[in-house]
């Protein structure tokens, strides 16, 4: 009864339309209610505590760096050099807006900000070239998803906040994922674009490759010092950050010149309006995971799942799906801190490694930023691409199964995962 109390609430308050910060609240306090503990500083003690975290100084920071990145011009430079390495084959745009969204992925951590860097970029001139619009908005949209999977990962902060796991280790875990993402999608995006009469890019001489190469190094040297400084010990996530956000600052300010003190203001109230949506929800959450582990909801859960807790991959898979189907109506954060603290015991019992399974957690809530109606992804894309959303969402299509088929293979194959992790951390 317990769990009918807390979906109800849940998803009853959203479903009228309650923001999904003061539905998990509502929820919080509904249970609180049925539990016949109801006390306000209760409430107000844990969303103080969700917030005095010294690991979620990392997200106001890594957001700090990628409005930084995209204003001082680091994003162009990372796409030029793209272009002149690969522009010229046939498909070589698309192949170019993968590249770029796994390096961007490495620097920012944000599916929304580096979708609308690169479609703001490239979509104008994948249309002059006469690709297949849609499609080439849904490539973008599906190289966007990368980043969180990718470290720097502000979703893995959060996850790694909600489930007391190392960050750094969900950091290291998340590159191999992150790269097979990539390749998959640049062997999709090559086999169905095959057959599109586009006018093809001049090859750029060696020169020329130098030349962007040179322009971009200082971009390219940001996840050198993050990836580097983590996984030697150097520094932590949250000290990564800080180093990433004055990094692009200096960068931007002295090097390329693009970002002005004039502009600065303008970068740190878009950062911080992020921020503060990101940290309430964090607090709010924490607010129903105290409440979850008080009326013991992952047991009743386990109780209506217990003959898959013998069978690992199966259970992996029926999470997995399960995801998919939450993912559908529910954005990248909320989804973590609602399902994490429910799911996390089930796996930890069947005997599945926690990091392995916050990777595939996060890889299958990226997924969700594909799938309508809310597709964060697909939205930001539609509006700075200026194309119908129901078009894009034809065009994501191929490369939405190929990312789904991705994550079924990991859960397939977890060694995929485990090893690579294991090596790097």
């Amino acid at each position: 009864m317990t769990l009918v109390v807390f979906l109800v609430s849940l998803i009853g308050a959203m479903a009228i339309g309650v923001p999904v910060a003061f539905a998990l609240i509502f929820c919080g306090i509904t249970l609180m209610g049925y539990l016949g503990m109801f006390n306000t500083q209760i409430i107000a003690q844990n969303m103080a505590i969700g917030a005095n975290t010294f690991t979620l100084l990392a997200i106001p920071f890594f957001i700090l760096a990628g409005e930084l990145m995209n204003a001082g011009g680091l994003s162009r430079r990372i796409i030029d050099f793209a272009i002149a390495c690969v522009g010229h084959i046939r498909g070589g745009l698309g192949i170019v807006a993968i590249m770029a969204a796994v390096i961007l992925a490495s620097i920012s951590g944000s599916a929304a900000a580096d979708s609308a860097a690169l479609a703001a970029i490239l979509l104008p001139m994948m249309a002059r070239a006469g690709y297949n619009l849609p499609r080439s908005a849904g490539l973008i949209a599906a190289g966007g998803v990368i980043a969180p999977v990718i470290p720097p990962s502000m979703a893995f902060i959060i996850f790694g906040v909600a489930s007391n796991l190392s960050i750094s280790k969900l950091f290291m875990a998340g590159i191999v994922p992150g790269v097979l993402m990539g390749t998959v999608l640049i062997a999709t995006w090559l086999i169905v674009a095959r057959k599109d009469d586009v006018e093809m890019l001049p090859r750029a001489s060696w020169r020329e490759r130098g030349r962007t190469g040179a322009r971009a190094i200082w971009a390219l040297g940001m996840p050198v010092i993050i990836l580097g400084g983590i996984k030697f010990g150097v520094v932590t996530p949250t000290e990564a950050a800080v180093i990433a956000t004055f990094y692009a600052l200096f960068v931007g300010l002295f090097v390329y010149r693009e970002l002005t003190l004039a502009a600065l203001p303008g970068v740190i109230i878009a950062a911080a309006r992020t921020t503060a949506a990101i940290m309430f929800l964090v607090c709010a959450a924490l607010v129903s995971a105290w409440l979850i582990t008080m009326a013991n909801i992952p047991a009743e859960i386990g109780s209506f799942i217990a003959p898959l807790i013998e069978h690992p991959k199966l259970l992996m898979a029926f999470i997995m799906v399960l995801i998919i189907l939450v993912g559908t109506a529910l954005d990248l954060t909320p989804t973590i801190l609602i399902l994490t603290p429910v799911l996390l015991p089930l796996v930890q019992k069947a005997g599945i490694d926690p990091i392995y399974f916050g990777v595939m957690f996060i890889m299958n809530c990226c997924i969700g930023l594909l799938t309508p109606p809310v597709g964060v992804v697909l939205n930001v894309v539609s509006g700075v691409g200026r194309i119908p959303l129901g078009r894009v969402v034809i065009g994501v299509s191929p490369f939405l199964v190929a990312e789904v088929l991705v994550l079924f293979l990991l859960v397939a194959f977890p060694q995929i995962v485990l090893v690579p992790a294991h090596w790097f951390y």
